[in-house]
């Protein structure tokens, strides 16, 4: 089925609940605050070429504009504000463990029977270079990929950063800021990539802490995932998600959550991208009355059918030339050593 058949809506809110979600204002540069018991929010979310809800979205932002957006030809971004707040179950502590708190995705039903031939390609590229910290289950009830939040981020800066409309609206840089000293005190690099490596390793995770009260500004971007043609583009892989999801009459939902897994499981930031059949919409962009419900109620019987491996996806896969285009474009995993790390 064709890409334009379907159309994404984009929600966000501080749990699972989308009864308390609200539709995020796709390349608008005002962000929305979203608060919840745990923490205060501001999220600004970005599409290249966005054709989504809610109607009449801008198909771009300025932000894809700016560099290095410019030249890393990136599809999308999640920025945030983030201010954690004090626990009342834990009046003492200071903040939170930079190994706690995690970002990721899940998906709100199984998806191991339609995962297509070379996922674990993909999934070893995405570990290998992208974004090394990640771990999880995707072959689970509730398939799951989370990585610390310290090694995920493109960018981490520690204060509020800008809100510049000339730039999609919020924005920051890593090592701007109050956050020098810090950054010193822990040898934390001051560029995103040297950061994102030194959070691989677990004595450094422990020793930084979110502190409560204090806001961080997080942005989440790259050039893989082309929501305009529902595409994912990787170094020797490349999926079309529309022929993924050809048929299935129902919504299918991947949400991109930050949160506490290894202690509290308090839940932060949970962002919903759901993609409908364009049958379903009215003329002005709401859901036609009882298609929610339809579509969720489908889930079940959708993952039952042309089960991954079937006709559809009958060609080879060659992990061994997928992994050489991959080492070819990105180089040497940041978790082995190149002639660089060598005095």
């Amino acid at each position: 089925m064709a890409a334009d058949k379907y159309i994404l809506r984009i929600t966000a809110g501080s749990d699972y609940d989308p009864s308390t979600h609200v539709q995020v204002p796709v390349n608008q540069p005002s962000p929305v605050a979203i608060s919840g018991p745990h923490a205060a929010i501001q999220l600004n979310v970005r599409v290249q070429n966005y054709a989504g809800l809610p109607p009449n979205s801008p198909a771009t932002s300025p932000y894809f504009a700016a560099e290095p957006h410019a030249t890393n030809q990136d599809q999308y971004s999640i920025a945030f504000r983030f201010t954690p707040t004090t626990r009342r179950q834990a009046p003492g502590a200071a903040g939170i463990s930079g190994t706690d708190l995690q970002f990721g995705n899940d998906f709100d039903r199984p998806i191991r029977d339609r995962l297509p031939p070379g996922f674990n390609t993909a999934l070893r590229i995405v570990k290998w270079w992208i974004d090394p910290g990640l771990d999880g289950d995707a072959y689970a009830d509730r398939p799951h990929l989370y990585g610390p939040a310290l090694s995920s981020f493109n960018v981490l800066e520690m204060g509020e950063g800008a809100h510049d409309p000339a730039r999609g609206g919020l924005w920051f840089d890593e090592g701007a800021g109050p956050d020098d000293e810090a950054r010193k005190r822990l040898k934390m690099p001051a560029t995103g990539k040297a950061r994102m490596k030194w959070a691989l390793a677990d004595a450094n995770k422990e020793q930084f802490l979110f502190e409560y009260g204090k806001t961080y500004g997080f942005d989440f971007f790259n050039p893989y995932l082309d929501f305009a043609n529902l595409a994912l583009r990787l170094p020797g892989f490349q999926l079309s998600i529309a022929n993924y999801w050809d048929g299935q009459a129902l919504r299918s939902s991947n949400n991109r959550r930050l949160h506490q897994l290894r202690t509290t499981g308090d839940v932060y930031l949970v962002v919903v991208f759901s993609l409908f059949l364009r049958k379903d919409l009215n003329e002005d962009g709401t859901l036609k009355e009882g298609a929610q419900q339809l579509t969720a109620g489908g889930a079940a019987d959708a993952t039952a059918t042309k089960p991954a491996g079937g006709e559809e996806h009958s060609h080879d896969h060659d992990e061994e030339a997928a992994m050489k285009q991959a080492r070819d474009k990105f180089g040497v995993p940041p978790y082995e050593t190149s002639a660089d790390d060598v005095d």
